[in-house]
């Protein structure tokens, strides 16, 4: 039985698209691993998946969603990918496939994971079926291979939220405000190399933990991505840090021993306590400073709480716990003035043995300017000026000490030059914001 047809066939945008969106994330993802192991062929694993993913969109319009949105893509996308291995000259592992696809074909997809398994939003630490675990076993070994080190930065992202999570090229490419073609381009470099240079997706045994420290730094980054996301009306698991976070509760699953996940997972969920009061009614940024802390959520807080000390029983303290340590400070706060600035500045002083990048030394300078002043902050973030100059949360900070210390030209000579900088809309809205209130 389909779900209600958009009440106008092929329209775009139609009434159904949010939740073929929605569909198409909780299943892609999951249905490139399985096809993966199906196929023994990454590249076309990954290419027969998104065949489908194009196919569904233009179906699922016409006809409506089917009760079981993976099982459909897995149907399409296995037999693409038979198509794609003959295609490839791959005549006997398109046989052994084609065989495969009748046997599933057959089978009962009640019970069949290979017939639609998959995520749909829920808890996913806690209760895994042995199928359930199977699937995260390889999508996790799949999240190893797409941030192998030989592959850039930007590279190991993208491929991650396109053959993981299951997002579409124009998807990603929006959220990070590049043209989808220099994103496809991307995305085609990283398979072409993890084929041609025959990099295995799996949990590597000698450099683990360089390695997951690289996994761990991309879904960090794809919750950065989400993070300034107004509220839309859509269903959270569509946001990139909502997938984030299920990123992290991933890893966590495949690796609990490894405190570092924990540490992110705490971190990740910290943020998004705060969602709630992260925007005003009308989709304006709220500062922390601002934030009615009445609207954080205090089972995500908790629940912070217990991934962070399930992190620090292991006495292996690194980075992301030590950022979570620090969003701990905040969310035990009832103001901003009750803030324990100086536990903070102690907590960025042991970051900054993990991690002594600007950055970090900038957040540092901002929790010293609440803690001693901000000429005190001023002072700090002064050495800063040659490697932030082209970043706007340096000159946004320096615009609110200098302003705070009523230098007020030099505060809005430092907001237009953050405005140049900024690219996220909200960001830029508040920006344009202050520099309108300094010149009334």
């Amino acid at each position: 039985m389909k779900g209600t047809p958009a009440s106008t066939p092929g329209a775009w945008p139609g009434p159904l698209d949010g939740q073929i969106a929605e569909a198409v994330r909780a299943e892609a993802g999951l249905v490139t691993a399985t096809l993966r192991r199906f196929t023994r062929d990454f590249d076309i694993a990954e290419e027969a998946v998104q065949d489908a993913v194009v196919s569904a969109l233009s179906a699922w319009r016409l006809e409506g969603l089917p009760d079981r949105p993976g099982a459909w893509l897995t149907t399409v996308a296995k037999r693409r990918a038979v198509d794609l291995l003959r295609a490839r000259g791959r005549e006997r592992r398109a046989t052994e496939a084609l065989a495969e696809l009748q046997r599933t074909a057959t089978a009962s997809v009640s019970g069949d994971l290979d017939e639609g398994g998959g995520h749909h939003g829920g808890a996913r630490c806690d209760g895994l079926t042995d199928l359930e675990a199977a699937a995260t076993d390889e999508r996790v070994d799949m999240l190893f291979g797409c941030c192998h080190p030989s592959l850039a930065p930007e590279a190991r992202l993208a491929l991650t939220l396109r053959a993981v999570v299951g997002l579409t090229t124009p998807q990603i490419a929006a959220a990070f405000l590049v043209p989808e073609a220099t994103l496809a381009q991307r995305i085609v470099r990283a398979k072409r190399k993890i084929v041609e240079a025959g990099i295995p997706l799996t949990i590597p045994t000698d450099d683990r933990r360089q390695r997951l420290d690289d996994v761990l730094t991309v879904v960090y980054l794809t919750y950065n991505a989400g993070f300034l996301d107004p509220p839309t009306g859509e269903a959270p698991a569509t946001t990139l840090a909502v997938e984030a976070l299920w990123l992290a509760d991933l890893v966590c699953a495949r690796l609990p021993d490894e405190p570092e996940a924990w540490g992110l997972l705490a971190l990740l969920t910290f943020q998004q306590s705060r969602a709630g009061a992260r925007f005003t009614p009308t989709g304006d940024l709220v500062l922390l400073k601002d934030q009615d802390r009445r609207l954080w959520s205090t089972d995500q807080i908790a629940r912070a709480e217990g991934f962070l000390a399930r992190a620090a029983v292991q006495r292996r303290p690194g980075r992301f716990q030590l950022q979570a340590a620090i969003a701990a400070c905040h969310a035990g706060a009832r103001t901003w003035a009750d803030t324990d600035w100086l536990q903070i500045l102690t907590l960025y002083d042991l970051l900054l043995r993990h991690d002594r990048s600007a950055v970090v030394q900038l957040n540092r300078a901002v929790a010293l300017a609440a803690y001693a002043g901000p000429a005190a902050g001023l002072a700090e973030i002064a050495p800063l000026a040659d490697r932030l100059d082209g970043y706007h949360l340096y000159h946004a900070s320096r615009a609110t000490f200098l302003g705070a210390l009523s230098r007020t030209e030099e505060a809005a000579a430092a907001n237009r030059r953050a405005l140049e900088l900024a690219a996220n809309p909200v960001e830029r809205n508040l920006l344009t914001t202050r520099l309108a209130q300094e010149d009334a």
